[in-house]
């Protein structure tokens, strides 16, 4: 545990805590918006952002959890994490609850848990773990092992199906690898590899999977079914205009155009009401959410805390990035939700124990020399 002197508040990260909490309040803020319906008989109101509030509350206590115990000892969990998230995995496939032809969460009763979240911390944990031991750039046997190993969660996430998780994962650990450094010829061969692999996946993914490609060249031949989405997502961006309509004032999702609001295409929301000057501020907001976390890795001592550190900011930046994408129309959708805007609680409450580890780094930096 973490000794409460006057090292613990000189060393906090309050500056990223305080961007965390900006973007959380934000989210609910704009959730609210998402939740109203209009309709003839007046208007409705679908309380997500009451449930957010809750899972957010739920998610800080993971987040202070995350944060008090000492981040090194999660070595000593990785492998034990590893197995229950294979077998929650196989248990979504064999027990799951299937919602929109998708098998991705375990019913407890009290609420529904999405494990492939669980993965993403499981496998942030685990490359951190495994390249913190190496020394030198990694050849082809390691390539193969972080391939085996995490490849193996992986198919059993895009089985479910969800193919948006399965490449965030895949991302983010190969960022952590390229990171570390990979040897040149056997970056070039793995480039080469994914390449030729590409019409064998192509032939392996289900036409729904296929058609969010087609219609990301040719939306308007799709409009009234597959590109329907995107069209009214880029309708919603696009009639914002320069200021935006205004809070509670978007057309597109209180008229039921605009499908998914509250979580793919919650950035389309926000997007109608606020406008160019609104989207360029939460844009901001996620470069300095991320400059923050990127401060921690530059400020890590040890290289388990800074692998942990590379795994967590690739985890954000590429949801960042592929959210924002998909609802501009220059992305497939791919069903990644936007981080503590996206209404969901498994993930929020993954979100804040993620960031209670940064913190925890950059809170005992001053534990090893320099």
């Amino acid at each position: 545990m973490f000794p409460l002197d006057r090292r613990f508040f000189s060393h906090f990260n309050w500056s990223l805590l305080g961007i965390i909490l900006v973007l959380f309040t934000v989210g609910v803020i704009n959730l609210y918006s998402a939740s109203i319906l209009k309709l003839e008989s007046g208007i409705k109101l679908i309380p997500y952002f009451k449930k957010q509030l809750i899972w957010g509350g739920i998610g800080f206590i993971g987040y202070i959890l995350f944060l008090v115990l000492d981040y090194r000892k999660f070595r000593q969990m990785v492998l034990p994490l590893y197995v229950i998230s294979v077998i929650l995995l196989i248990l979504v496939l064999v027990v799951g609850k299937t919602n929109y032809g998708a098998t991705r969460w375990l019913n407890l009763g009290f609420f529904t848990f999405q494990p492939t979240e669980l993965v993403k911390l499981t496998a942030i944990l685990w490359t951190a773990n495994y390249l913190s031991e190496r020394v030198g750039p990694l050849g082809v046997k390691d390539c193969i092992k972080i391939g085996v190993i995490m490849g193996i969660p992986v198919l059993l996430i895009v089985k479910q199906p969800d193919l948006g998780s399965g490449i965030n994962i895949l991302l983010l650990v190969g960022g952590m690898m390229l990171f570390y450094g990979i040897k040149k010829r056997i970056l070039i061969s793995i480039f080469i590899i994914v390449l030729l692999f590409v019409p064998v996946v192509w032939n392996h993914m289900h036409e729904y999977q296929k058609d969010r490609i087609r219609v990301l060249f040719n939306s308007e031949k799709y409009k009234n079914n597959k590109g329907y989405n995107i069209i009214q997502s880029k309708i919603a961006v696009g009639s914002g205009g320069f200021w935006g309509k205004g809070f509670l004032e978007g057309t597109q999702s209180k008229l039921r155009f605009l499908p998914e609001k509250h979580t793919d295409f919650v950035f389309a929301v926000f997007a109608e009401e606020w406008g160019f000057v609104g989207s360029i501020f939460l844009v901001f907001l996620c470069c300095l959410f991320l400059y923050q976390i990127a401060r921690v890795i530059e400020q890590a001592k040890d290289s388990f805390g800074v692998y942990i550190t590379v795994g967590i900011f690739f985890y954000f930046f590429w949801q960042f990035f592929i959210n924002m994408g998909m609802v501009l129309g220059i992305l497939p959708v791919v069903g990644i939700p936007l981080p503590f805007l996206s209404y969901g609680g498994s993930s929020l409450i993954v979100n804040f124990s993620l960031l209670g580890l940064v913190s925890n780094v950059s809170m005992r930096r001053f534990v090893f020399k320099e």
